[in-house]
């Protein structure tokens, strides 16, 4: 089974009426404002799935800052869920900034069937990880409802590219060391996180923490995967494309020419995605 744990859809009218939602929304617009940063519905991921040999998918929201954003969107993923159960898993949004609409939005992503929160960009809806109290609640929250968090990371070093931003492993270790119980998934390598787990504090400290490969091939070279491995272990790692910004099979493409042990390559493109997503079964086509 292959899970890609990292993908983005949005409802046809914000492909179709772009514009609208660059103004609307600064993180959109951050992500989104170039003609060249691809859009994809629900139906165009199936097909991509379907062609590319792709069992799951985790639909990821994104870091929207308004809070009827974050709902609107949250409704389409849980309408995508409903179309397609065998095929996808979702992730919903919420604004922390409004505390007790987030909260609710958090129980209501729950009692919809997401499985997690995320793709946050704390950088971009004003949150400080390293001490903001408006995370307490909501973190909280996420634990309560047995919901797992994923975050944008990025690196402190190297290229510049559009939404890097600030989520470095300096701003990540706080909220992982304040809140050991939650499950937190670190997209793009955790910003090259796992490499400080050559201190034995911090990979103590992650205990429940997870990477994703979201976008590597535009990040590091595919050497990344044997020293993750060897450095945090492969149950740590979860395969992710970031379609439509890369096709699962450019990253697929990667994992193979490195020859890991059958067992290793299993786990990485779906065995551990299963078990944290708490997957029975055999894949089934929709």
């Amino acid at each position: 089974m292959i899970i890609d744990f990292h993908t983005h859809v949005f409802p046809p009218r914000v492909k179709t009426d772009r514009s609208k939602y660059i103004a609307d929304d600064p993180c959109f617009a951050l992500l989104y404002s170039s003609a060249s940063a691809r859009l994809a519905t629900t139906n165009e991921l199936i097909a991509s799935m379907d062609k590319q040999g792709i069992d799951i998918s985790v639909v990821l929201n994104i870091g929207w800052t308004k809070h009827e954003l974050c709902v609107e969107t949250n409704d389409y993923i849980m309408e995508s869920l409903a179309r397609y159960p065998k095929r996808l898993v979702g992730f919903g949004t919420v604004q922390p900034r409004s505390i007790d609409t987030a909260l609710a939005e958090i129980e209501r992503c729950a009692r919809g069937g997401m499985k997690g929160i995320g793709e946050m960009r704390p950088d971009r809806q004003l949150l400080d990880l390293k001490g903001d109290m408006a995370m307490k609640p909501i973190i909280e929250s996420i634990i309560e409802h047995n919901l797992i968090l994923l975050t944008h990371t990025s690196e402190p070093v190297g290229h510049e590219y559009p939404g890097k931003g600030a989520i470095t492993p300096e701003a990540l270790y706080p909220l992982i060391t304040r809140f050991p119980d939650l499950t937190l998934v670190c997209a793009h390598w955790g910003g090259g996180l796992p490499f400080y787990a050559l201190m034995s504090e911090v990979k103590k400290a992650m205990s429940n923490v997870f990477f994703d490969t979201a976008a590597s091939p535009f990040l590091y070279n595919p050497q990344v995967y044997h020293q993750v491995i060897q450095l945090v272990g492969a149950d740590k790692i979860l395969f992710g494309s970031d379609y439509p910004l890369l096709p699962p099979s450019r990253l697929l493409k990667e994992i193979k020419p490195l020859k890991l042990p059958e067992e290793t390559e299993k786990l990485i493109i779906g065995g551990n995605a299963r078990r944290l997503l708490k997957i029975k079964g055999e894949p089934a086509k929709a």
